[in-house]
């Protein structure tokens, strides 16, 4: 049984070791964390944390360093005692929609400026929409004989292409082809539009050519859509951490973020938790078993789900850091939300 003494002096053992990365002694927790208690009594509480598993002592002469054992009892804390709540108004907010351009691109900006912000790796995995709906279409006229389909869909996703068209049509015929296909097709998936397209081209009652169009678009993106995607920024931030000073150890962990699918398993697992880490060992890839993976899950329109992952040594400031990430997922889901209307 730990008691309340030995987390305490656990989590100040874990906090220096965070800031500084090196052995932390009893004269330092007692000086900076626990000056109530004395050095002699500091070293007793470390010495029986070492016993029961959760410090390790790399030399007989220096002090401890918390081990997986130890951030995972400090996580479980932060996490079950409710110490990480999104938090308004803060500056990770301002930051981030500083850096917002426009609606197909929130995600992935918002994970470039979060691993910016907290110079470590982020992962973003795009939520699996098998049934992605359509909310509607335009037509926009851009050069003779030619016009830009945007297709907007209920999870806030847009994609555009490029139509070939009657030069005959104006702006104004343009915008009623545009109205019509949205009576047609608003609130069907991808797979059923496409199979809407045959009956309406045979009865010409849309222009051919802009029906070929929309067929194309939305085949490419039922095939997007089809598995999850995950993108990954700022895998170099690795680098400034001493942990993986090793050249050997550092190409270990860019392969691994960099060939994503065992990564992908796992923030699909996170997705079902809310917020949640994987420490060390956990998170069951041997290229990434000295790191820590923590994720929290967003909501990205009607009902498909996210999740974004803070990755880096196990040498993290887990409280900063799960508070940033669970306010960033908060923040993202308040966009998607907000740009959709909901």
């Amino acid at each position: 049984m730990i008691t309340e003494r030995k987390k305490q002096v656990l989590e100040a053992v874990i906090k220096d070791y965070v800031k500084t990365a090196e052995p932390v002694g009893s004269r330092t927790v007692a000086r900076h964390y626990m000056p109530e208690y004395s050095s002699a009594t500091i070293r007793n509480e470390m010495s029986d944390l070492e016993e029961m598993g959760y410090l390790t002592q790399p030399h007989v002469s220096s002090g401890r360093v918390p081990n997986v054992h130890a951030y995972r009892l400090y996580v479980d804390h932060l996490i079950n005692d409710g110490l990480i709540n999104p938090i308004k108004d803060t500056g990770t907010e301002k930051a981030l929609i500083a850096r917002l351009q426009q609606m197909e691109d929130v995600v992935c900006t918002i994970a470039q400026s979060l691993s910016d912000m907290c110079r470590y790796t982020v992962a973003v995995m795009l939520p699996r929409q098998k049934n992605l709906r359509i909310n509607s279409l335009q037509l926009m006229p851009i050069a003779p004989a030619r016009a830009l389909l945007v297709v907007l869909t209920d999870a806030g996703i847009i994609r555009d292409a490029v139509v070939q068209v009657s030069s005959e049509l104006t702006a104004d015929d343009l915008y009623g082809i545009s109205r019509a296909m949205s009576e047609r097709f608003s609130g069907r998936t991808l797979s059923e539009v496409q199979g809407l397209l045959q009956g309406i081209a045979i009865h010409a009652e849309l222009e051919p050519r802009v029906m070929q169009g929309v067929g194309e678009l939305a085949r490419q993106m039922e095939k997007q859509a089809s598995a999850d995607q995950l993108r990954v920024f700022g895998s170099q931030n690795i680098l400034f951490h001493p942990e993986f000073s090793d050249v050997e150890k550092a190409r270990g962990f860019l392969s691994a973020v960099e060939e994503k699918q065992n990564l992908l398993k796992l923030m699909s697992r996170g997705v079902k938790q809310g917020i949640c880490a994987y420490i060390g060992h956990e998170n069951g890839i041997m290229e990434l078993e000295d790191c820590s993976v923590v994720i929290a899950s967003y909501e990205m329109g009607n009902n498909h789900r996210g999740s974004v992952a803070i990755i880096g040594p196990t040498r993290m400031p887990y409280q900063e850091l799960l508070t940033t990430l669970s306010s960033t997922a908060s923040i993202l889901s308040g966009m998607l939300k907000n740009s959709l209307g909901a």
